[in-house]
């Protein structure tokens, strides 16, 4: 077969010297059915609206000199050890009273159970999202529960392709299961290259949906970009997760930049009881494809209808923070912003420790400002109690 990138010899003979952690190109049927897609055109996929995904130029240089700054440096991690939940297989082993129970294991990985079924979110379990094990971003806090102590999993949902969503170690050891994988368009060839029977992936383009266990999960439109290799050539999806189970529906971000989709996605396959939403790792040498917590405070409000009097009012479940070192931000600034945003917004938003369960349409969530205790203060000092940097009032549920 002819054409771009996977399918020409030379890219063969290269391909089977990269590590395992690269995956595989699409091809064979999977790469014809990418080329159909209406989210494929000029050889890659594109976003809903256009975006930048990394610095060029002089900002590259300016990032670089921000980036090394020692005394930034110092603010990017926590100075202590980050608070775990301690009795989070112990409190998995309740059923969730209300039917619906999220568990932040830390960055993107959330164990969302929903109606009787567990689902997966992008489980990252290694100790670097990086191909390998001796370099890149290392884990700032323990795993809160091994993965093989997590118990059965009816479906893992991976939002793309990026080392800190889609992790080797982690797949490979969920292969072993009988659990589904619903994944991209693209990202299948990934798993499968890894061990993973092609007859249990869920292969989604955008807008397409997959019933698994009684639950309907709909890949939904995302605004970021994919690639895993030396060369990024744009040839697996990313995507939005809008989980919807007889009694409850959930909302997982992925990794996004703002656009004016979080409406629509809203309208289509909501209210959600839940969002779970980006909010760490944005800078403005990429502003397109990482959302800041006030930008994230508003897809939250968009996926629940605008947040107006009488609409729905979810809890929202700020991700993709605290777990790895990926942006020039001080450590604890995404949940500083993240409560700020929620209190001028009067939104209900859930900051539970890692492994901490909760359900987001209990009366009460978790509120307390954890991360304070393991951060370097700002040089103004933290947020005095009942402005919009400390803790919201949580909402009793509507």
């Amino acid at each position: 077969m002819t054409g771009t990138g996977p399918h020409n010899p030379l890219s063969s003979r290269l391909r089977a010297l990269r590590p395992a952690a690269f995956g595989a190109d699409p091809s064979g049927e999977r790469w014809e059915r990418i080329k159909r897609s209406p989210n494929f055109s000029d050889g890659v996929f594109q976003n809903p609206v256009g975006a930048r995904t990394r610095p060029s130029g002089g900002s590259m240089i300016e990032f670089a000199k921000i980036y090394f700054r020692k005394e930034a440096r110092a603010r990017r991690s926590p100075v202590g050890h980050v608070p775990l939940h301690a009795t989070t297989l112990a409190d998995l082993a309740k059923p969730p009273a209300s039917g619906l129970r999220l568990t932040w294991m830390g960055h993107s990985s959330v164990l969302a159970e929903i109606d009787g079924r567990r689902v997966l979110f992008d489980p990252v379990w290694g100790e670097r999202c990086s191909p390998f094990p001796f370099a890149g971003p290392k884990r700032l806090h323990p795993v809160p529960v091994p993965l093989a102590e997590l118990g059965p999993v009816d479906v893992v949902v991976i939002s793309h392709d990026h080392y800190d969503h889609l992790d080797l170690p982690s797949i490979r050891a969920l292969a072993s299961t009988d659990t589904i994988f619903a994944v991209p368009l693209g990202v299948g060839a990934h798993l499968e290259h890894w061990g993973v029977p092609a007859d249990r992936l869920r292969e989604l383009d955008w807008n397409e949906s997959a019933q698994v266990a009684g639950l309907r999960l709909t890949a939904t439109p995302a605004r970021h970009f994919c690639g895993r290799g030396i060369r990024n050539q744009q040839h697996t999806l990313w995507a939005s997760w809008a989980v919807a189970g007889p009694e409850h529906r959930v909302y997982h971000s992925g990794d996004t930049g703002y656009f004016p989709g979080f409406k629509d996605i809203g309208a289509e396959h909501g209210p959600f009881d839940a969002t779970m939403i980006q909010i760490g790792a944005y800078s403005e040498y990429w502003p397109d494809i990482h959302m800041t917590p006030a930008e994230g405070m508003r897809a939250h409000l968009d996926l629940q209808g605008g947040g107006r009097s009488g609409e729905p009012s979810g809890a929202m479940l700020p991700i993709h923070w605290g777990t790895f070192n990926l942006a020039p931000h001080p450590w604890a600034e995404p949940g500083e912003g993240t409560v700020a945003a929620a209190a001028a917004e009067g939104a209900r938003v859930a900051l539970p420790r890692p492994g901490e369960p909760f359900e987001p349409t209990a009366e009460r969530v978790p509120s307390e400002l954890w991360w304070r205790a393991a951060a370097t203060a700002p040089a103004q000092g933290w947020a005095a109690s009942g402005d919009k940097g400390s803790s919201p009032e949580v909402a009793p549920t509507a």
